[in-house]
């Protein structure tokens, strides 16, 4: 990743993509995109038959019912958001930090973007009085705050909010009258699914909540792009639906068909893809464990990570040390760790943090190993931090930041 602006650190317009599965593709989802490899067209907009009809499925064994004519795929989630931030009109509200591509697409639509505080246990939702607040305040300037993004599974923060704060959050959105989008792209990657509850707010209020997941989250690689949404089942959500559709139309935003053959056949979760994903979840679990106990040893703060494959990572308390190797906001902390790491380290300026906030995003995928057969390794070892990959990347996790501990107490005044 470089500046987008290296003279005055402004303004980022893009983000980092998701964080990688740093795992080579499963055998299977190679075998049904090869044998669609000769479908030369591209999906209707919205999604052919069989895509959305498996998406149907998806969602009702998540509990939240519905019909095909009540889902649409696009390449990728930023398409998808892209059209209902068009077709919903007016502000969007979205928690800080979120995820580094929602901003930018409400901001191409020239749409004005606030940020809500999140409550201390987890990032993903904003705090309910801080969203009635903003809310006011946006109404207040002559604003129009219409859309509230959230995240229940979250990135960058790699938490999952408990469903009493979910519950606090979506009342108060619904009280003023926001449509809601959840992105759920994270929902299927919990590192302890039998421990951890997560509570979609489609659940909570069905007939105010869209639903969006991308499928490089859990199920796809990301060089496949294919997304899926699910909308209300009243009539406002058919007519939002018939808008988004006419939005993907503009956009040309059609799914490949052989992409969209292998999106089907993931969102099936046939034993094939279940038993990868959660093997890789398994994976991506321990070595966040492993990543969080080295920095948080080192005396950063970052919360346990609950889902996904990335942790969010608060440096403040080494900020001496950091200046004094040229350090002084987030794109120079980015700069620093990514060149140190040998990885993408994406400060939290990207994340709508502010700059000069010391937080960065490390994701697990680069520490599994540099070629597929260390990265097969280890999917498949009992003990994959005792592989000498794994170890040797934990190792300069661990050194990196240890030698800012060392480097912050050396700088402790005298007592």
């Amino acid at each position: 990743m470089r500046r987008t602006d290296p003279e005055g650190h402004g303004p980022l317009r893009y983000g980092p993509p998701l964080p990688d599965q740093g795992l080579p593709v499963l055998p299977e989802l190679r075998s049904v995109l090869a044998a669609a490899a000769n479908r030369s067209a591209a999906e209707p907009c919205g999604g052919g038959p069989v895509l959305l009809d498996a998406a149907s499925g998806y969602w009702t064994r998540r509990g939240l019912r519905a019909a095909p004519d009540r889902v649409a795929a696009a390449p990728g989630a930023p398409a998808l958001l892209l059209a209902l931030t068009g077709a919903l009109g007016g502000d969007i509200l979205v928690p800080r930090p979120c995820a580094a591509w929602w901003a930018p697409q409400a901001r191409l639509l020239g749409r004005s973007v606030f940020h809500v505080a999140t409550p201390a246990e987890c990032g993903g939702v904003p705090d309910p009085y801080a969203l009635l607040e903003t809310v006011r305040r946006v109404r207040a300037e002559g604003g129009d705050p219409r859309l509230l993004l959230l995240s229940v599974a979250d990135d960058p923060t790699a938490t999952v909010a408990p469903p009493e704060v979910v519950h606090e959050a979506v009342e108060a959105a619904a009280g003023e009258g926001l449509h809601i989008v959840s992105d759920e792209t994270w929902r299927d990657t919990l590192h302890r699914p039998h421990d951890t509850v997560l509570l979609s707010p489609a659940e909570m209020l069905p007939d105010d909540v869209s639903v969006i997941a991308d499928l490089a989250g859990a199920f796809l690689p990301q060089g496949w792009p294919a997304a899926v949404a699910r909308f209300p089942d009243n009539a406002a959500g058919v007519s939002l639906r018939s808008r988004v559709l006419d939005v993907l139309t503009v956009l040309g935003a059609r799914v490949a068909e052989p992409v969209a053959a292998a999106a089907a056949y993931a969102l099936g979760e046939p034993a094939a893809i279940t038993e990868r994903l959660t093997a890789a979840v398994r994976l991506h679990a321990c070595v966040a464990d492993a990543v969080h106990r080295a920095v948080g040893a080192a005396g950063a703060v970052v919360r346990p990570p609950q889902a996904g494959r990335h942790l969010y990572v608060d440096l403040g308390a080494f900020r001496s040390a950091l200046g004094a190797r040229g350090v002084g906001d987030a794109q120079d902390l980015e700069d620093h760790l990514s060149a140190r790491l040998g990885m993408p380290a994406p400060g939290g300026h990207r994340f709508g943090d502010d700059l000069a906030a010391l937080r960065v995003r490390l994701g697990t995928g680069p520490l599994l190993g540099s070629t597929d057969e260390e990265r097969e390794e280890a999917l498949i070892s009992p003990s994959p931090l005792e592989l000498p990959h794994v170890h040797r990347a934990l190792t300069l996790v661990g050194s990196a930041f240890g030698d800012l501990r060392d480097d912050a107490e050396r700088r402790e005044s005298p007592r």
